[in-house]
């Protein structure tokens, strides 16, 4: 039965040379999902790919029972597909919570008319606007910074204002690229458990490309790994751990030991 989202023979080309070839997986419903393999291997691209600002020659990628490949960017996150990337990139001259209102555009009617004369049904939306960023900011634990100008914030925060306002979008899918980079033991254990919670209170699947062993260890349900544009192995933790191919091509070692210990 086919996946929230799923990818079928997927091949994409730039100049001649082939980034991902016939890749094929699914992202389950409520579950997480991790998509690892070493520097160069087309995880980026793949996730450029599932949302839409790179576009495959062949295969198909359908989410939530429909196709997303003629879709621009805009409009699969109002299909319900939202991403964080490796880099945070929150909008350096606003508010914490401006920037997860920023989030809501794709789910809001009001036009520029609207706005510019504050019309009831425009103030009444947003207000809406504000309530919803402010649930997504205590969800995640950022709330009592919500008027600090978000690239001040620690580090581990801007993450967490990052993914409040992935989550402000209303989507079905999160994808996360590499969401513990850059934080400390202490807050990738925090990671872990927002990621759950995101799945679990919120019924939220996600996606995410990490290379922290340890935390893809712990939080994924099933793993796919990436070497070269081509997955080479799909399976539980257990299965990924001891599988040859993965330590040979992911870790460079001869032994499953020292992974199964990561």
């Amino acid at each position: 039965m086919p996946g929230l989202l799923s990818l079928s023979d997927v091949t994409l080309t730039f100049a001649g040379n082939t980034v991902l070839n016939a890749v094929s997986f699914d992202v389950a419903e409520r579950s997480v999902t991790s998509l690892i393999g070493p520097n160069g291997a087309g995880k980026t691209s793949l996730f450029n790919s599932i949302t839409g600002f790179y576009k495959p020659q062949r295969g198909a990628i359908r989410f939530d029972g429909h196709e997303l490949l003629k879709l621009k960017p805009h409009q699969v996150t109002k299909a319900g597909i939202a991403r964080t990337f490796q880099n945070v990139r929150l909008f350096s001259e606003m508010t914490v919570l401006e920037n997860v209102m920023s989030g809501m555009h794709c789910r809001t009617h009001a036009g520029a008319l609207a706005a510019i004369l504050r019309t009831p049904s425009q103030r009444r939306e947003e207000e809406m606007i504000r309530a919803v960023s402010r649930q997504h900011l205590e969800f995640v634990g950022v709330w009592p910074e919500h008027n600090r100008i978000a690239t001040t914030l620690a580090y581990g925060h801007q993450r967490r204002v990052e993914i409040a306002r992935a989550l402000a979008t209303q989507p079905k899918l999160l994808l996360l690229d590499e969401p513990a980079a850059g934080l400390n033991p202490a807050e990738k254990l925090d990671l872990i458990e927002l990621i759950r919670r995101i799945r679990d209170e919120l019924g939220i699947s996600v996606l995410l490309i990490e290379h922290d062993m340890g935390l893809v260890m712990q939080i994924s349900e099933r793993i796919s790994v990436l070497d070269h544009g081509v997955i080479i192995a799909e399976g539980t933790p257990r299965q990924i751990q001891s599988d040859p191919r993965v330590i040979e091509a992911y870790l460079g070692r001869d032994d499953g030991e020292a992974f199964l210990d990561d």
